[in-house]
């Protein structure tokens, strides 16, 4: 029998101190005396049926449900009260009065429940119409719609002011702490032990159930893993040829930075050659003439002189993504769309776009056969700045009609009549001079999500050095942050460069500063997200903040919490 893996619990690291304050017995339980709620630290992630049970603590309200993940992230910084009941947030959830609340809305629907009643929860992201089935000892509440697709969620748990928590089992423990007698029951791969009989098809919420893209996981490629995929080097700079090798794979994107000196941050990719660099803290148009990159090699490139960031005497670093080994496909005008290429990694869900612009509504193909959910572009022969598109479940830049920049730090900019739509083949938008513009050339970076090694999101900051949690479902080998509402800078930081907790070395896309490390700046990277320990308005300002992440380990593949 292959191992089950680490089994869910809950998890202390989000910001609620009644829930934390009365976590116990291995953190499957907590029975605290104020309103608050808490998460889960795994992921049920779509396409797969979970299953897990646990014991009311006490009859006054007292809830158990589910939390889609990016709206768990949103509410962190008040979790010191009640949300299964706000309409803003998708949720299911079922109360001990015997009502349920989905996405906010009550309604009549099972038994009420009291302290010692094992409540189960069969969810089903498996089917075309998510549903969610509620158990009160082992006798079905019937099947309600989760009136949404295609989403992740985290196990939530709420109560009341006078009390109402939970013991939980997720797989681990069918005794629950020796207050029941062991039920013995496995899920469908034979792992667990639940009290009750496991649901046909349903699973034990354990890293060996997890959900990764078959595209990088380790257990079914020797060559397309995350680390194989995306990865940071670091070297010493010589202000001549300087072979940069252990980065794994042939890079097709390189982004250049000086760790200890002020300098401009080269990007390079194997689409426009190594002859063209853009500079990611300006709006210049590329330089061209001088070799920034002679080679890209099968385990990293040769940087030529100073035109690349690998100036003699300075340490440099480069955040490195692979596409398509520089062979790309060429796609032509017609209708709205533009004359251009993509080389797309489809695995990795990465792709370079080059294209020349008409002035009218137009569209590219991306070839990731996902629709992307962070996009940069940027004119390549005139001086208009660099654009971002972040899509955020739409609570970003609803209309798709807002931008970022990421030579500036600029807050979230309102009707900049871009109207960017991507979907699962194309990129469509106005004719906007800053994306658009008749006869200009564009290079445009896409990437969507992937399951078990890269998630763009959201979070909303707090203002305290116990700042929120962000699950992202793996190890972040890098993480960029940023603020939305009001100025602040495109901070970046990866784990080649902090090897331990906490993070505190930044650097910043939009500006051409030395490297900086702060304690105040602290951030712990963890197995399955990352964790805010810092009250700077630089990373937790009270307000909503975007974030990106790529990643090295699957937390289906992780040993550590």
């Amino acid at each position: 029998m292959a191992s089950s893996g680490n089994f869910c619990v809950l998890n202390p690291l989000p910001y609620s101190t009644y829930f934390r304050s009365n976590l116990g017995k291995g953190n499957l339980f907590s029975n605290p005396g104020n309103n608050c709620m808490g998460f889960g630290t795994m992921a049920l992630t779509s396409g797969k049926k979970w299953y897990m049970e646990g014991i009311a603590q006490n009859a006054y309200n007292t809830t158990m449900g589910i939390f889609e993940i990016n709206d768990a992230n949103t509410i962190q910084n008040s979790l010191n009260t009640f949300y299964y009941n706000n309409t803003s947030y998708k949720s299911a959830f079922y109360h001990r009065d015997g009502t349920k609340y989905v996405d906010g809305s009550n309604s009549s629907y099972g038994a009420t429940f009291a302290i010692g009643d094992v409540i189960g929860m069969a969810v089903d992201l498996e089917s075309g119409t998510n549903t969610i089935t509620f158990y009160k000892n082992n006798a079905s509440q019937g099947s309600f719609n989760l009136g949404t697709n295609g989403l992740d969620y985290l196990f939530c748990m709420a109560r009341g002011t006078s009390g109402g928590g939970w013991f939980m089992n997720f797989g681990q423990d069918s005794t629950f702490g020796g207050n029941k007698t062991a039920g013995g029951n496995a899920d469908d791969s034979g792992f667990g032990d639940f009290f009750y009989a496991v649901p046909s098809g349903h699973l034990a919420v354990c890293s060996a159930n997890l959900g990764i893209s078959d595209d990088i996981d380790p257990a079914q490629t020797d060559d397309s893993y995350p680390a194989k995929n995306f990865n940071t080097v670091l070297f010493d700079g010589n202000g001549g040829s300087n072979a940069v090798t252990g980065l794994g794979f042939k890079p097709d994107l390189i982004w250049g930075f000086t760790r200890s000196g002020s300098q401009s941050k080269r990007v390079v990719d194997s689409t426009r050659g190594g002859s063209e660099r853009l500079y990611s803290d300006l709006g210049d148009a590329a330089s061209t003439g001088t070799a920034t990159i002679s080679e890209f090699g099968t385990d990293g490139f040769t940087a030529t002189g100073g035109a690349f960031n690998n100036d003699s005497g300075k340490t440099c670093g480069s955040w490195c993504w692979k596409a398509n080994g520089g062979t790309t496909t060429s796609f032509s005008a017609g209708g709205n769309q533009l004359a251009g290429t993509y080389q797309a990694n489809t695995k990795s869900k990465f792709s370079i776009i080059t294209y020349t612009g008409s002035g009218s509504t137009g569209e590219v193909l991306h070839g990731l056969g996902a629709t992307p959910n962070f996009i940069i572009y940027k004119a390549r022969n005139d001086t208009h700045w660099w654009g971002v598109y972040h899509k955020s479940g739409g609570t970003v830049n609803t209309g798709y009609d807002s931008l970022l920049y990421i030579n500036s730090d600029n807050a979230l900019a309102s009707g900049q009549n871009v109207n960017i739509v991507p979907d699962s083949t194309k990129i469509a938008f106005a004719g906007n001079e800053q994306i658009n513009r008749s006869s200009y050339n564009y290079v445009m970076y896409a990437w969507a999500d992937v399951e078990g090694m890269q998630n763009f999101g959201t979070y909303e900051g707090n203002g305290n050095a116990d700042g929120p949690f962000v699950y992202t479902g793996f190890r972040p080998r890098m993480l960029f942050t940023k603020r939305t509402e009001n100025a602040g800078g495109w901070r970046v930081r990866d784990t080649a460069r902090d090897t331990f907790n906490a993070s505190t070395k930044i650097s910043w896309w939009d500006s051409s500063s030395i490297e900086y490390s702060n304690s105040d700046y602290s951030i712990d990277i963890l197995s399955n997200g990352f964790k805010i320990r810092t009250s700077s308005n630089d990373f937790n300002a009270s307000e909503k903040w975007i974030y990106g992440a790529w990643g090295d380990v699957p937390f289906k593949y992780n040993n550590n919490f």
